[in-house]
């Protein structure tokens, strides 16, 4: 999930180059970038919610 997380925010950063380099309009790529930073917030919660359940592992003792 951690390299899923740093593709999706060079995805955003290359996403941004565009605008700033006036190559693409930043209207153009406005549903883009907010379909992008809706997959990384969705990333990011998933990876806090799994290591928040790393902490509550179960140890039996035989």
């Amino acid at each position: 999930m951690g390299v899923v997380e740093e593709e999706c925010d060079e995805s955003l950063y290359w996403l941004d180059m565009l605008i700033q380099l006036q190559l693409v309009s930043e209207t153009r790529l406005k549903a883009l970038r907010g379909e992008a930073n809706e997959v990384l917030s969705i990333v990011v919660a998933s990876i806090r919610t799994a290591r928040g359940h790393g902490k509550y592992h179960v140890r039996y003792n035989d």
